[in-house]
């Protein structure tokens, strides 16, 4: 979506703006539906304050699966595409996706077909949804299309929605042991310095060790905060670079706990849009090139590309898989039968269905585990600053006494 700066006329005399459009002859038409009549107008270079920034994915997945469901319905009923295109453009949630849905929306009606609306908007619209509309355009079953897609972007969203849950406890105690020892170290720790200086007898070393934390803490909190802000630009910078990136997925997928986890997971979405794609009629070696790009592990994506060259050299898909630790003989022996028997879809489907059950299963089983662990912490954290502070107090009573 372009923006535009016009200067026109309406009754009350000259007027001037920005509007929001597809456009130069879109936002012309907008201006005219107001009653400005157009003297001059111009696109307005993008700058960093008035281009929109979006971190990950600018469209839920959640919002997807509803505009999915919602275009299936439509086709089915016997919505025209362009028509139906315009009623879901007014009626998402989601602001990307309605400014991309308008600017298809212009494209269909100038003649395009809505794969190639789409393929423009790669931000919205991945690649494996662009080919399964194109494939779903040849065999003229586009609700079937939409309906494979809205399950299957269904199924991604449980997946997902089950790992952000099972993290989100241990990341949340976390956070919240980091705020309690820090509100510790530089509120309460302090207070009982000059008492230990006073009472001058030998301090015993959790005492003070914690003393040179809550000083250090003091002194250098902005060295803290630097710290943690470069922590999280460095994971950022390794997730934007494909090298890198290997080398941390590779570390959490060996991770105790969560690797086995974060395995399943990787494997479900693979076999599941694998199979979304040969159901749909897309070509193999398209599916796996497409299934490399987004299966947002590296470490899978290079097998995948590995069986995708072997399939170009007249080798079996699993030749690859076999050699490499991330892919369990299910896989594998479930894909050679896929091959052999023609199946391939339906195999790929029923490992993508039993990886997902495991998931949730694993996730489940991670949280029950996971909040008695986080506890311990947190009460050990909390209880090691007080211990070091409650020992030299009784100290201080006897020598009272």
């Amino acid at each position: 979506m372009a923006r535009f700066k016009y200067s026109g006329r309406d009754k009350k005399g000259k007027k001037s703006g920005i509007v929001n459009a597809s456009s130069r002859r879109d936002a012309i038409l907008q201006l005219k539906d107001k009653g400005i009549k157009v003297i001059e107008i111009n696109e307005v270079a993008e700058t960093l304050l008035t281009k929109e920034i979006s971190i990950g994915s600018p469209v839920k997945l959640q919002d997807f699966v509803i505009y999915l469901r919602q275009f299936a319905t439509l086709i089915r009923a016997g919505v025209p595409i362009v028509e139906a295109t315009s009623i879901l453009a007014e009626q998402t949630e989601s602001k990307s996706l309605k400014k991309a849905l308008l600017v298809v929306e212009q494209d269909l009606r100038e003649g395009h077909p809505l794969s190639a609306a789409a393929a423009k908007h790669k931000k919205i619209f991945s690649s494996m949804f662009v080919n399964m509309i194109k494939a779903g355009e040849a065999g003229g079953n586009m609700d079937d299309t939409l309906e494979k897609l809205a399950v299957h972007f269904e199924k991604q969203h449980f997946t997902k929605q089950k790992i952000v849950s099972a993290l989100a406890y241990p990341v949340t105690v976390a956070f919240v042991a980091i705020g309690v020892v820090i509100f510790l170290l530089v509120s309460v720790v302090p207070t009982f310095v000059d008492m230990f200086k006073d009472f001058g007898g030998e301090l015993p070393a959790i005492t003070k060790f914690v003393l040179n934390a809550s000083g250090f803490m003091q002194k250098f909190w902005w060295l803290v905060i630097l710290f943690i802000i470069a922590v999280f630009v460095s994971i950022i910078m390794i997730r934007n670079n494909k090298a890198s990136k290997y080398y941390l997925d590779y570390f959490l997928l060996r991770m105790p706990l969560f690797g086995k986890m974060l395995q399943k997971a990787a494997l479900a979405r693979m076999t599941r849009t694998l199979s979304s794609l040969f159901a749909s009629s897309v070509p193999i070696l398209q599916a796996l090139s497409i299934v490399e790009n987004i299966v947002e592990n590296e470490v899978i994506a290079r097998v995948i590309s590995q069986s995708r060259k072997s399939l170009e050299q007249g080798h079996s898909l699993t030749d690859p898989m076999k050699k490499h630790w991330a892919f369990p003989p299910l896989v594998t022996q479930m894909i050679s039968i896929g091959e052999q028997s023609g199946t391939l879809d339906l195999m790929l489907s029923k490992v993508a269905d039993f990886y997902e059950r495991e998931v949730e299963s694993a996730t489940d089983r991670l949280k029950s585990l996971m909040e008695p662990l986080m506890i311990v912490l947190l009460a050990g954290l909390v209880g090691t600053i007080v211990t070091s502070i409650m020992i030299p107090m009784f100290d201080i009573f006897q020598h009272v006494g």
